[in-house]
């Protein structure tokens, strides 16, 4: 019975993220078996990550050992993130903080309008507005692909409305947030600094 019920909950976390909201069953099958899974994956030079409060779990890259001669190859891709996905991302993870911190429902929902406004500050001023609104439209969409947004099927005001998901919180942590602040304060320092010469 627990070959057979590895058999079914390995796959789904090798091809991403299993939720518990999504696949009831599987996850139950998951928090029941979660050491075996560790072991067996583990031989992959993987490691299960798992949080139940949330309700996500996912497999990550064991990290590289110092000592190692070689390196097994790499089953989970890494990606390299362009500077204004990696800055949603940031401030995304910001924005869900925050909403934690007010106490508020269990689902942050934003709106591309929501996203635009938080990525103006960080961006270039430009003449065209609704360019502006597409290109941060083309990054939302980057990080849905990525699983950290859900699109939802209904519309807020007739605009198209996103989940922010809780699995940012494992990729983003807060004493990375805490240091992306220092080093925004920093750079504020420096531009009012050079604003007085």
């Amino acid at each position: 019975m627990e070959t057979a019920s590895l058999g079914q909950v390995v796959p789904l976390l090798l091809r991403g993220v299993l939720y518990r909201d999504e696949e009831e069953r599987a996850w139950q099958q998951l928090i029941e078996l979660q050491a075996a899974v560790r072991d067996y994956v583990g031989v992959l030079s993987l490691e299960l990550y798992l949080d139940e409060a949330e309700g996500y779990a996912f497999l990550r890259g064991r990290p590289d050992d110092e000592g190692a001669t070689a390196s097994p190859p790499r089953l989970v891709a890494r990606r390299q993130l362009s500077f204004p996905v990696s800055l949603l991302l940031a401030l995304l993870r910001k924005k869900l903080a925050e909403f934690d911190a007010g106490g508020n429902d269990s689902k942050l929902v934003m709106s591309l309008d929501d996203a635009a406004e938080m990525m103006r500050v960080f961006m270039p001023a430009g003449s065209n507005e609704a360019r502006f609104v597409d290109q941060v439209e083309t990054h939302l969409n980057k990080v849905a692909e990525l699983g950290f947004v859900r699109k939802l099927r209904g519309s807020r005001g007739g605009e198209q409305a996103y989940e922010v998901r809780r699995i940012i919180k494992a990729f983003i942590d807060a004493e990375w947030l805490t240091e992306l602040d220092e080093r925004l304060a920093e750079y504020r320092g420096h531009l009012a600094g050079g604003d007085d010469e």
